[in-house]
């Protein structure tokens, strides 16, 4: 009879504590898009632009997610997006910054 007093933990998937988190899923699955859209749009060379707002855009939702985040599970997805975010943004600016192109040039 042990089995009928165990937690239902099948809510959600990033949820641990079987209570539903729309919103720290939905900047969970923010976080994580941009991030990856900042990371491949960082390895080629003319699209920087892109990759530069998607992971400065990214590196804010991210920070965010973090600050109101409640499970470990949201937090480990999130630290994801953020370094995938962070390095997009960090290979745009390389490339040529926010506004290189843009504005004067």
């Amino acid at each position: 009879m042990a089995q009928a007093l165990r937690p239902n933990t099948a809510g959600s998937l990033f949820a641990t504590d079987g209570k539903p988190h729309p919103l720290q899923d939905t900047l969970l699955a923010v976080t994580l898009v941009l991030g990856v859209t900042a990371f491949v749009t960082a390895m080629f060379h003319n699209l920087h632009l892109l990759s530069s707002w998607t992971g400065l855009v990214g590196i804010f939702t991210g920070a965010y997610g973090q600050w109101v985040s409640e499970t470990t599970r949201e937090r480990f997805g999130l630290i994801l997006g953020l370094g995938l975010s962070a390095v997009g943004f960090f290979l745009g600016m390389a490339h040529g910054g926010l506004f290189g192109g843009v504005i004067g040039g």
